[in-house]
């Protein structure tokens, strides 16, 4: 949403279409945890959500999700933009619905495939400002993209055991563990490339360029380091590390877009 117009944009807008887009975003979660709470009850991240351990209903958890679903549609036609909601639907019924209903248990490349649905925010902030899909939004939403991967893959070793008794076939449960560690690493080194496109572009400046360096040389290292040390604590490390990553990334762009020539400065 910031980085979609020049100057701050309205902050009524930016309410309204955090509201609409949050509540469609729950709205997913809520469908995602009524198609999946019999695999929840078998792992102990999951085992505690409110429809696995009995606390509401399928029928409250329904009634509740197609309630956000409406509210967020309703928030963005007639406070947004009629493009912003359709995305946005789009969105959830590809994250709620086919990656949750289908593609999960249906391919090993469940994550890649689902990353998709999952790398739609940028697109839908940047249309909510301005009701247009702009080619700098389909980049951030590339970066989401290629980083879902190896952001992910390093807890699905880590809960394997896990996955194979909820039987998901994550890749590390089909393809074995060292498989999963090698194509961490090449995606951190394809993240390390895409990450560069938003300065070679021109969508950015130097602020944003040696974060990126500095962060993808970060990930690269970590994913190196789970092919040296193999064991679930290095791979969890490297799931906090590509949390805080992202989190770092975007608010390099942001210092990049606001302030450059004085960060470089000083």
């Amino acid at each position: 949403m910031l980085l979609a117009v020049p100057d701050f944009p309205p902050l009524d807008l930016i309410v309204y279409a955090t509201l609409g887009i949050g509540l469609a975003s729950s709205s997913a979660a809520a469908i995602n945890q009524c198609i999946e709470y019999k695999s929840d009850v078998n792992m102990d991240r999951t085992k505690n959500r409110p429809l696995a351990d009995g606390r509401i209903t399928i029928k409250q958890a329904i009634s509740f999700a197609l309630l956000l679903m409406v509210l967020s549609m309703l928030v963005l036609i007639f406070l947004v933009n009629t493009l912003t909601a359709i995305l946005t639907l789009i969105s959830l019924i590809g994250y709620a619905i086919i990656y949750t209903a289908y593609l999960k248990r249906m391919t090993p490349q469940n994550i890649v495939i689902g990353g998709i649905a999952g790398a739609a925010p940028p697109v839908l902030g940047w249309c909510a400002m301005t009701g247009q899909v702009h080619p700098y939004a389909l980049l951030l939403s590339l970066i989401i993209f290629v980083w879902t991967p190896p952001h992910f893959w390093p807890l699905a070793i880590a809960k394997r055991e896990e996955y194979k008794l909820a039987d998901i076939p994550m890749l590390p449960v089909t393809h074995g563990v060292e498989f999963t560690r090698l194509h961490i690493l090449l995606y951190s080194i394809l993240l390390f490339l895409v990450t560069l496109l938003p300065y070679l572009t021109g969508m950015s400046g130097l602020v944003y360029l040696i974060t990126a360096l500095l962060l993808g040389g970060g990930f690269i290292y970590f994913a190196l380091l789970m092919m040296k040390n193999k064991d679930d604590k290095t791979a969890m490390k490297t799931f906090g590390f590509s949390i805080a990553y992202l989190m770092v990334l975007f608010t390099a762009l942001l210092i990049d877009h606001y302030f450059p020539t004085m960060i470089l400065k000083l």
